[in-house]
């Protein structure tokens, strides 16, 4: 989003094992949708692609997924599950 004049991030979070967090920046050309969440793989200029490589990895670590789509509104929405966490009597 860095050279978007709006630079505007959601974050949507329900009591439900999804999470979605979305950009309104110039969005995912589609040959790259696919690959854009394995190391190395970036659509910045001077990027190193490990970033959305290292969420990948945290959010299958802990059983869940990841899957980045096209948002309507331009830009792009990352959704991932992750399993909440079973709360105990000392919690």
């Amino acid at each position: 989003m860095a050279s978007c004049p709006r630079r505007e991030l959601t974050v949507e979070l329900a009591k439900v094992d999804r999470f979605a967090v979305a950009d309104k920046g110039p969005g995912t050309s589609p040959d790259i949708a696919d690959r854009l969440c394995q190391p190395f793989v970036t659509t910045k200029e001077h990027g190193m692609g490990v970033r959305l490589s290292i969420c990948r990895t945290i959010i299958e670590s802990h059983g869940g997924h990841i899957v980045p789509e096209a948002n309507s509104g331009g830009g792009t929405i990352f959704q991932f599950t992750a399993p909440f966490a079973e709360l105990s009597e000392e919690t």
